[in-house]
C-alpha cells in the first residue's frame, strides 16, 4: 500500500479524493473534466479506470481506495441508483465519514438533492424496484442504500442541471 501520513491523524492515505460516479452518465464529459481539473491542481485523485487493473478484486480495491482517501466526491446522476457498485461505494464513503472523519462532497448532476433524498425520480424508483426483486434475501442492504442516498442528499454540495 502506498501512503502518506495525514497531518490531522495517524491514519494512512494514498489519495486526496475518491471519485464515485455512474460511468455511463458522467464518465465522458463531467467526470473527465473534473478529474483533469483536480489533477492539474495537484490533487491525487482515485478514479476506477486509472487505478484498477485486470485481475484485481474490484470490490476490495475500491473499498481500500475509499479508506485510503482523505475525502470523496460523489457525483450523483440520474442512473446512480441503478448501480449496486455505486451504492456500495456510497455506503463505504459515508462510513468513512462517520468513523474516520473523511470529507464527503456531493455533486448533483441532473438531479436535485430533494429528488435524491425522497428518491422521487423515475430512474431511482425503477432502480430500487429492481434491487428489491434481486435482493429478496437481503432487504437490509437495499434499505441501507436508500438511507445512504437520503444522508448524502443532506450534505451541502453542488447542483448542476446541465452537466454534459
Amino acid at each position: 500500500m502506498l501512503g502518506g501520513e495525514s497531518s490531522s491523524n495517524s491514519s494512512r492515505w494514498t489519495f486526496h479524493v475518491f471519485l464515485s460516479f455512474r460511468g455511463e452518465d458522467t464518465r465522458v464529459g463531467f467526470t473527465d473534466h473534473l478529474y483533469a481539473a483536480l489533477v492539474r491542481k495537484g490533487i491525487i485523485t482515485f478514479r476506477d479506470d486509472k487505478y484498477l487493473e485486470k485481475g484485481d478484486d474490484i470490490e476490495k480495491e475500491l473499498f481500500e481506495a475509499i479508506k485510503e482517501s482523505l475525502g470523496a466526491i460523489v457525483i450523483i446522476s440520474e442512473n446512480y441508483a441503478s448501480s449496486s457498485w455505486c451504492l456500495d461505494e456510497l455506503n463505504k464513503i459515508l462510513e468513512s465519514n462517520r468513523v474516520l472523519g473523511r470529507e464527503v462532497f456531493p455533486v448533483f448532476c441532473g438531479v436535485s438533492p430533494s429528488e435524491v433524498q425522497h428518491q422521487t425520480i423515475d430512474s431511482f424508483k425503477k432502480a430500487f424496484e429492481k434491487h428489491e426483486r434481486r435482493s429478496q434475501n437481503d432487504k437490509e442492504k437495499v434499505s441501507k442504500w436508500r438511507d445512504s442516498l437520503k444522508e448524502v442528499s443532506q450534505i451541502c454540495g453542488w447542483e448542476s442541471k446541465n452537466y454534459q
